[in-house]
């Protein structure tokens, strides 16, 4: 009857650094414990890569976040620009843009878009300050 026995993967990583940090040989090693030198070459391939290959993904991961974040801003900035131009205020010379126009056009522009818009991007956008807004709302 064939008795496997199952190896913890701390057991098996504490294995592999001793072969690599001590640099034992695998043949000694398989000697003295018991287990097969293609099980602890296996172990070896498993667990030696673990740590590069995990700060590599995580580094991807992080950098896919950073990007998907900027992404979302440069869109919300795009959309904020489709608005704009559309949105035209009339003045006595010429049918001018929202982004043209005085500050408190601006500050009208920006009120109704509160809900879909982040404030602080329209006002980036606009060119006008955030502070000026919220004194606006207050006394318009």
């Amino acid at each position: 009857m064939n008795k496997r026995i199952r190896l913890a993967d701390k057991f098996k990583q504490d294995l592999v650094a001793q072969i690599i940090e001590r640099t034992y040989a695998v043949s000694a090693m398989a000697e003295r414990l018991g287990i097969s030198t293609m099980s602890q070459y296996t172990w070896k391939a498993q667990f030696s890569k673990s740590p590069h290959v995990n700060t590599e993904v995580l580094d991807q991961v992080a950098e896919i976040r950073r990007l998907k974040r900027a992404l979302a801003r440069v869109t919300e900035q795009r959309t904020i620009l489709k608005r704009a131009q559309i949105v035209r205020h009339w003045s006595k010379d010429n049918d001018a843009s929202v982004l043209r126009a005085r500050v408190s056009v601006g500050y009208a522009f920006i009120e109704p878009h509160r809900a879909e818009f982040s404030v602080r991007s329209m006002c980036r956008m606009m060119c006008v300050h955030f502070s000026g807004f919220s004194a606006w709302l207050k006394e318009p």
